[in-house]
């Protein structure tokens, strides 16, 4: 049988840390900017944890 593939896209929006949590980026971050406070711009761009009720799904994406 053939190895599994990963979805491409999910390879493209999360990654693994070492400890084996999954980070993910912020939303809305890419336009309309003007009417967002820089707090909330500045929020935006650091990484987030993904949920643990996500967590099941999104291995399933990334196995490798």
């Amino acid at each position: 049988m053939p190895k599994m593939k990963s979805k491409s896209s999910a390879k493209k929006r999360f990654t693994l840390t070492g400890t084996g949590k999954i980070k993910r980026k912020h939303a809305y971050k890419s336009h309309i900017l003007t009417k967002k406070s820089k707090k909330r711009k500045r929020n935006l761009t650091y990484m987030a944890i993904i949920d643990k009720t996500d967590e099941k799904n999104i291995r399933m994406l990334i196995r490798s």
